[in-house]
């Protein structure tokens, strides 16, 4: 039996945890710290904060004793990505083993660092593809990139994932999958401008080549495996953010595409981490002196931070 904890009861932690539940040789347990949510679970066997009409599996379990991550076998981190350090840290205070740790937030530290590297924890992974959270608890076939230890990825892909519907390629380069999950959220913002102001798919596809070619060069920048950009996490996870209506990335590049004003400091309810994202690289790009290798990059970085016109950026992106 493999003991699954699933950390995050929102709605993408809540697909999962479902997904996985249906392999019966997996224990699942939802961690969450809404101990409404908690009862919902328990006792109605639904989430309707975030699925008010989808009934839940009922071999799933949700609990909000953190005690329970100390007999895991598998930790799956799916909750904000501010959030994910202090809370593994905490975990491994409270736990002699050594679980697998399985990223699925998307996000990068204050210092540039990735995520993964800051876990406390000797196996860590990151599990990153195109997957809606609507899409995957209504158990359409979904696929991820596992970036990893190929040791792990055996493990997993043969003993937690039959049954549930989630198919796997891999990667050993953890940082190149965590990297990806990252940049596609900024280039879903880019496209989405494009969309909102010319509703053209030439001119879509024109700016996705552009972007697919600026995430491979950034995967050299970083120092990762390039060819990373050819597995889900790649262009299959770029091609569902930036090309579809319920990306939340998307929708914001079209509202600022369409001339609708939009919280560039990240405090209102839709905080997307794209914007961020926007910033970081564009300042990394910078300080390297390889700004002019990336001008969608470029372009969104003036826009969104330095007042740039949206004729500007049009312009740039499009020349």
């Amino acid at each position: 039996m493999n003991n699954v904890i699933v950390a995050g009861a929102g709605t993408f932690g809540t697909a999962v945890a479902e997904r996985l539940s249906w392999n019966i040789s997996n224990r699942v347990t939802l961690h969450t710290i809404e101990k409404d949510v908690e009862k919902d679970i328990n006792e109605y066997h639904m989430n309707r904060k975030y699925f008010p009409t989808r009934f839940l599996s009922h071999y799933l379990r949700a609990t909000s004793d953190s005690s329970v991550f100390g007999e895991a076998d598998v930790i799956m981190l799916v909750i904000p990505s501010k959030a994910i350090v202090a809370f593994s840290e905490e975990i491994r205070k409270n736990t002699a083993r050594e679980p697998l740790i399985i990223n699925l937030a998307k996000g990068m530290s204050d210092d540039g660092a990735f995520i993964t590297e800051k876990i406390p924890f000797e196996r860590t992974a990151s599990m990153k593809g195109p997957s809606f959270a609507i899409e995957t608890i209504n158990g359409f076939p979904t696929s991820f990139t596992f970036g990893g230890k190929r040791g792990d990825y055996e493990y997993f892909r043969s003993q937690v994932l039959p049954d549930t519907g989630f198919s796997l390629d891999y990667s050993s380069d953890i940082r190149a999958v965590e990297l990806m999950s990252i940049l596609k959220n900024m280039y879903a913002i880019a496209i989405g401008i494009v969309s909102g102001k010319f509703n053209s798919p030439n001119v879509d596809f024109l700016v996705y080549t552009k972007a697919v070619n600026e995430m491979r060069g950034l995967l050299k920048i970083f120092s990762c495996s390039d060819d990373t950009i050819f597995r889900y996490c790649g262009i299959g996870d770029l091609g569902l953010t930036a090309l579809n209506d319920l990306s939340r990335n998307r929708t914001l590049g079209m509202l600022i595409g369409k001339g609708f004003s939009y919280d560039k400091e990240g405090k209102s309810a839709t905080v997307v981490e794209g914007l961020r994202t926007v910033k970081l690289i564009g300042e990394i790009t910078r300080e390297k002196g390889v700004s002019e290798e990336f001008p969608l990059v470029q372009a969104l970085y003036r826009l969104l931070y330095e007042d740039d016109t949206l004729n500007n950026y049009t312009l740039a992106v499009l020349g």
